[in-house]
């Protein structure tokens, strides 16, 4: 092959391998950005051993969570384990730290047996009282439909799903860059009616 025949068909290749290699480097975009909006969900462990008689109660509510919410996941901790969200049973009122919870930190939940006594369902104050702990407010009075509405709908209503305004919310909070910024307030809220 001649010399200039021989560079021609090099700089011809040289040139195909440039033209190819920005093309597939622009497909590696659009194909990246989903993988940045489905980031690993922020994993907070729960310690439920002295909420004793709610055991069942608490695993629905987790479940419940876990399904309706996909930035924030509830792991029940290994005994002996820390746990940023600490369940117990008491005498009481049902209540709960403000957050959100961040992982590290620490977060309390009453399973108050008061609300109980007087008829209200367990699984919706394990619910509502989680939620406390990822950041919702009460939203009382309210109708059965918001879960934060706790006590106000009265005791016929079990409903233990947030709407999706309460999921929203606990997405925003526990959503890329914002996952880092500190607890909204940390005060305790009691749910008596």
């Amino acid at each position: 092959m001649p010399h200039s025949i021989w560079l021609k068909a090099v700089g011809t290749a040289a040139g195909l391998i440039l033209a190819v290699a920005p093309a597939a480097h622009a497909g590696a975009g659009p194909t990246a950005a989903p993988a940045a909006k489905t980031a690993a969900p922020v994993t907070l462990y729960y310690d439920d051993s002295r909420a004793v008689g709610w055991e069942s109660a608490v695993a629905a509510g987790v479940a419940i969570w876990n399904a309706n919410v996909d930035n924030v996941r509830l792991v029940e901790a290994a005994p002996g384990a820390r746990a940023e969200i600490q369940i117990i049973a008491t005498s009481g009122w049902p209540q709960a730290t403000l957050g959100p919870v961040r992982p590290g930190g620490r977060s309390r939940v009453e399973l108050g047996s008061q609300a109980v006594a007087l008829g209200y369902d367990k699984i919706r104050i394990a619910a509502h009282e989680i939620g406390h702990n990822l950041g919702l407010p009460d939203t009382k009075p309210g109708p059965c439909s918001q879960l934060m509405s706790g006590s106000s709908p009265g005791t016929s209503c079990r409903n233990a799903v947030p709407n999706a305004t309460e999921q929203a919310r606990v997405e925003y909070a526990y959503a890329g860059a914002t996952a880092s910024h500190a607890p909204a307030a940390g005060r305790v809220v009691v749910d008596a009616p």
